[in-house]
């Protein structure tokens, strides 16, 4: 009698613990095979280095593994908000004030606008392939599937990292807002240590309580989740909405004299840094697997609460520079503050409240899209397959959330904001990057389509792409004046992206499809490497020690399960040649 494929099979208990649970794969069978596939490493790491996924694999085969399905319970209403709970947390708040006083003065506006921008380039290419591929994976499974299994392990264990690095921030940053309102101090709630290690000894057990409760909700349904995050952000927005018409009617035109006060450099100094204010939309691309319509409500949900966000914060900056000479801009708290100043100083817990609200769904969102995330990285066996088994019941993956949950209360716990701030930012705009560079390969490479003279001229497009952008960002960090070599490097831009227009497209999308291709991802590939080049030393030092260590992890586990994966009937020969060697031992 035929078997029964893993999602037709609910007589398996949810809740096991065994080894073969954890590592199913032939080459860790037992010591001896895993000792024989060791031996094997580099032909293996050659194997899987550029190993392409493909859609259907993606689509069919991988869910498989996690034996019940997640319920299609989304529409595009759920995405669009979920996309603004996930992106507007307290960054608007506390990031603004600083980049007006320091940077931009009331030009932080158009600094909002262009990094709006930029986020909005990179959600057209997660838009398309989300609605070609709605699978939980998000960009783990797009990158796996056009630039291969390597690159694609390596961003999203990177991502994921800077995923709970980041949930532990929010944690840590809703706790010092929460005392700030009791008392006038954000460590009040904390416990000092003083035998611990100085950025490690305040433990902060509101931030591990705060951030349980999120999770625990997004483990008992991603429907239920999505309601609660819904209702409390439209009241959110009635309180943004207040901020603004506040601000406007409080405001005067004088205040945005002189506009430029620090000319075109600090408007974009001040872009790279209000870029995270708009970070979080890629957790919404996770959820495509349990959208209903996938063609109509992810396009509808991406691209709508972005373009909503990018207006609010327009908005929100313009009416803070109206309320307050820039020169007078609070950096701490400048809304707070500017309210103060027109007698309304009750509006200081009002712009508290918003924040703290902003934060939870930023939690419960990152819970979401992190649980998901890690579920189609367990799928493709780069982790064991256990964390992508779905509760029957609840139709979420249970064990991926605890494992993003404990990881994230773990760091929050022990700590600081700064220790954590000092780890978070490359690996988004990579993937961002990486994504604008998948969605140029997806259109004008396939394999054995593809003609070779062909293929050669896109790879050398891409390369003046890339090089052109690194050249601009290099003159621009090292403070090169004169226009000479920003007008090379752009019309290298435009040359090679020109180009790539005049090639042939080897595929078109299915439903729907981003727009002025190869325009608008060769433009997110420059705007995120110049936003890149923005970041300091330590971002860059901490993307390659992390990668490393990944990549220790990966030839030693990850390369042997996938290849497992891929090759099936080489299984049994590895199972018998580890026999043998354990054989031989004993």
């Amino acid at each position: 009698m035929e078997s029964l494929p893993k999602t037709q099979q609910p007589h398996k208990r949810y809740w096991r613990f065994s080894k073969q649970d954890f590592f199913p794969e032939p080459s860790f069978h037992n010591l001896g095979s895993y000792k024989n596939a060791l031996s094997q490493t580099p032909n293996r790491l050659k194997n899987r280095l550029f190993a392409r996924s493909s859609d259907s694999s993606e689509l069919i085969e991988l869910k498989k593994e996690s034996e019940n399905e997640m319920k299609l319970c989304l529409t595009w209403w759920d995405l669009i908000w979920l996309g603004f709970g996930s992106v507007v947390g307290s960054g608007i708040f506390s990031i603004t004030g600083q980049e007006t006083r320091n940077d931009a003065g009331p030009a932080i506006v158009l600094s909002y606008a262009i990094s709006g921008l930029s986020a909005l380039l990179s959600v057209f290419c997660y838009t398309e392939f989300s609605v070609d591929i709605p699978v939980a994976g998000g960009s783990f499974s797009f990158l796996r599937i056009e630039l291969g299994d390597f690159v694609a392990f390596i961003a999203a264990a990177n991502i994921l990292l800077e995923a709970m690095v980041g949930a532990a921030g929010l944690g840590r940053s809703w706790s010092s807002y929460f005392a700030s309102i009791i008392k006038n101090n954000p460590d009040f709630l904390r416990i000092k240590i003083d035998s611990f290690v100085e950025g490690f000894n305040l433990l902060d057990p509101i931030a591990v309580v705060v951030l349980a409760l999120a999770n625990g909700v997004a483990m008992t349904g991603t429907k239920m989740t999505s309601t609660l995050n819904w209702m409390s952000s439209i009241v959110s927005v009635g309180v943004i909405v207040f901020i603004i018409i506040v601000g406007f009617v409080n405001g005067k035109t004088s205040n945005l004299v002189p506009f430029f006060p620090f000319g075109a450099g600090g408007v974009f100094k001040a872009a790279a840094v209000v870029y995270w204010s708009y970070t979080g939309f890629d957790m919404v691309a996770n959820m495509a697997e349990e959208t209903k319509r996938p063609s109509r409500d992810i396009p509808l949900g991406l691209l709508g609460s972005m373009s909503m966000i990018t207006v609010v914060y327009c908005l929100m900056a313009l009416a803070l520079t109206m309320m307050v000479k820039y020169t007078q801009v609070d950096v701490n708290a400048a809304y707070s503050v500017a309210f103060e100043g027109i007698g309304m100083y009750w509006a200081k817990y009002l712009v508290g409240i918003c924040a703290l609200k902003g934060m939870t769904t930023s939690m419960l969102v990152g819970s979401l899209g992190q649980s998901r995330y890690t579920t189609q990285i367990a799928r493709a066996h780069m982790i064991p397959p256990w964390f992508a088994l779905v509760h029957p019941k609840t139709g979420t993956p249970i064990y991926a959330t605890l494992l993003t949950t404990i990881t994230s209360c773990i760091l929050a716990l022990f700590t600081s904001l700064d220790v954590l701030s000092s780890v978070f930012s490359f690996s988004t705009l990579s993937i961002f990057m990486l994504m604008a560079v998948a969605l140029l390969v997806r259109r004008y490479y396939v394999t054995d389509v593809t003609l070779k003279h062909d293929l050669g001229k896109f790879l050398l497009c891409l390369f003046i792409v890339f090089g052109s952008s690194i050249g601009a960002t290099v003159l621009w960090s090292t403070n090169v004046k004169g226009w000479i070599g920003y007008a090379v490097t752009g019309v290298l831009w435009l040359l090679g992206t020109s180009g790539m227009a005049l090639l042939p497209k080897q595929r078109i999308p299915k439903v729907w499809g981003v727009p002025l291709v190869p325009w608008v991802p060769s433009l997110s590939i420059g705007m995120n490497i110049f936003l890149i080049g923005s970041l300091g030393k330590a971002a860059f030092y901490r993307f390659f020690i992390c990668s490393v260590v990944m990549l220790i992890y990966y030839v030693l586990v990850g390369v042997h399960a996938t290849y497992d994966i891929a090759h099936p009937d080489k299984q049994k020969s590895v199972i018998d040649e580890g026999k043998g060697s354990s054989d031989q031992v004993l």
